[in-house]
């Protein structure tokens, strides 16, 4: 007879799973109240009845505290997960963790410890969970037992004797982080903080926090005056002007003021009676683009508040938003990167904005004129722009654009074509109108209309083909959450590194330090992608004209003239068939 059977009646009734590795692995090694609480967690989960904390505990017949502590205790060996702790929530895990055999914490180890601790906390007798949570923090995290009775000490002192257990373990986890576990660590950083508390308790009195400073806004407060450069002056200020409750929300304050580089008294008195400004301003911004904005706090930040640190007016931004509607640019980050070229021109003022602005508008009515002329009905494009920049530096006057464009009309490639004239004219000594060959409407290179258009059809199929590689790998990139995150923060780093340059030489090293490193990241993330930073660039296929077959002086480039061999080779060969 088998050593444990059933009956019928019990084998027809329902049941909780519990996995053997439970039983044969933890539950020998678990405290036996911890194992009681598993096992209702798990039958209350299979019958899918609806309980919380406190019904769990009434069912137990202990205390939610207990309750608590008890799945944190599980949690430890990884049995469970705490998901919330307000409400308290837990995820039953699979029976294994990944650090072998549980540990089981010995009381009788930490007896003296937990006579220690229980004399510091005189005003309530501690729990059996509330202990193992102190065992574990020595056993886990290294604590020497006198450095954590030292940061218990510290804890009761500052916030009373019904101080909760939850917070001294955040304190001492807060110290194991900065690898502060030895009894003589504890006693310099508590003696670092008292240096820093009357600071902190001015600030408190001046800002109405309530409470105590603690570690924690030691840790902010030291923050703020090493590493952001606040002063306390500015630091009170901020804690007004914001009507901040406490340090954590003073912290995120402190932020945004540095991400404006926003520091002392008045500075920060004017960017809080400006920031409404600044946030119409970004409205206006967004209307002009026909953009909508859920939230206007991201683009506030990353966009129009950077434009404001870098120089630019109000006006300046509306022109500038104007403009870039206008030309297709109908987007913040097409207006960024707009901004980024008139910055790095030293076009910044109001006047020199509009003189450039201006200055393109006349560019871009000659260049409509010429693709009308041309035949063309399109909105301008990058390579439209680059063209007529290629045509002014060969010295050709508007007349002769004109003349180029007419002849280019009606061609299937009419850009490329005019190209073609222009550097047939160039090679020729024919920068006036009164030269022009009349019954001429060809460049020198490919004489019959076939084999033009041959020409045309091949070099344009090979600069599309190699933008457009160019276009879908960085789209590729950028789709990819992480790159796109990274690539975002290289942009508007850049630009207040142009502006720290100027002004502030320690903040430009931080902010090199800062777009190299996010470079290096950058670059381990396209690794991971598979994918080459240098395909961002179009590959064109011939490195000296860049598919447009002609050279820099506007010659015939080698490319086309070992093409037009080609092409009248295979011409020769299919007349003869």
């Amino acid at each position: 007879m088998p050593f444990i059977s059933v009956s019928d009646g019990v084998a027809a009734k329902s049941f909780t799973h519990v996995e053997n590795k439970f039983i044969t692995k933890y539950m020998p090694e678990l405290d036996p109240l911890a194992v009681k609480v598993y096992l209702f967690a798990l039958y209350v989960y299979q019958c899918g009845q609806s309980y919380t904390l406190t019904d769990l505990s009434k069912a137990l017949n202990i205390s939610e505290e207990d309750a608590e502590g008890y799945f944190k205790y599980l949690e430890e060996f990884e049995l469970v997960s705490i998901t919330s702790e307000t409400p308290f929530e837990i995820k039953i895990l699979d029976a294994e963790n990944v650090y072998g055999t549980p540990k089981k914490l010995n009381p009788e180890k930490y007896a003296d410890f937990a006579k220690s601790v229980q004399n510091i906390l005189k005003g309530r007798m501690i729990s059996p969970s509330e202990f193992r949570d102190y065992f574990y923090l020595i056993e886990e995290y290294g604590f020497e037992q006198n450095a954590l009775l030292m940061i218990i000490n510290y804890c009761v002192n500052l916030k009373g004797d019904d101080i909760r257990a939850a917070y001294i373990k955040k304190v001492a986890k807060t110290f194991a982080q900065d690898g502060i576990t030895t009894a003589a660590k504890v006693d310099e950083k508590l003696s670092s903080y008292t240096s820093s508390t009357p600071a902190l308790v001015k600030l408190f009195a001046a800002a109405g926090f309530k409470g105590k400073p603690d570690v924690d806004d030691d840790k902010l407060y030291k923050k703020w005056v090493t590493e952001l450069g606040f002063e306390d002056e500015g630091i009170a200020a901020a804690a007004k002007l914001y009507k901040a409750k406490n340090t954590a929300k003073l912290d995120e304050a402190l932020e945004e003021l540095f991400k404006n580089r926003k520091f002392d008294k008045k500075e920060i008195e004017d960017f809080c009676a400006t920031k409404s400004s600044v946030y119409s301003l970004a409205l206006d911004v967004a209307k002009s683009l026909g953009v909508y904005m859920q939230n206007s706090s991201p683009y506030v930040e990353n966009y129009v508040s950077v434009w404001l640190n870098c120089g630019f007016t109000f006006d300046g931004i509306k022109k500038i938003s104007a403009y870039c509607f206008k030309n297709g640019m109908n987007s913040f980050q097409d207006m960024d990167a707009f901004i980024k070229k008139l910055y790095d021109g030293g076009m910044v003022s109001d006047d020199s904005i509009a003189e450039y602005i201006s200055e393109r508008e006349k560019e871009d009515k000659i260049l409509r004129e010429i693709l009308s002329v041309c035949g063309l009905t399109r909105k301008i494009i990058p390579w439209d722009r680059e063209s007529l920049a290629r045509w002014r530096s060969w010295n050709f006057s508007d007349g002769m654009l004109f003349e180029a464009a007419k002849i280019s009309s009606g061609k299937s490639n009419p850009l490329a074509y005019m190209n073609g004239v222009l550097s047939s004219w160039k090679s020729e000594g024919i920068m006036s109108e009164d030269k022009i060959d009349r019954k001429q409407d060809a460049p020198n290179a490919g004489g019959s209309r076939e084999e033009r258009a041959a020409l045309e059809r091949h070099y344009f199929s090979l600069r599309q083909a190699a933008e457009l590689r160019a276009e879908r790998i960085l789209k590729t990139a950028t789709a990819d959450p992480e790159y796109g995150a990274i690539s975002k923060k290289q942009n508007e780093l850049s630009i207040k590194l142009a502006f720290a340059e100027i002004r502030d030489k320690n903040t430009a090293a931080t902010l090199s330090s800062e777009i190299a490193e996010l470079e290096k990241r950058a670059d381990r993330r396209l690794k991971e992608l598979n994918i080459d930073k240098a395909d961002f660039t179009p590959k064109y296929s011939c490195g000296i004209c860049n598919d447009t077959g002609y050279d820099k002086d506007g010659k015939p480039c080698k490319c086309m003239i070992e093409f037009l061999k080609t092409l009248n080779c295979q011409t020769k060969c299919n007349s003869k068939r």
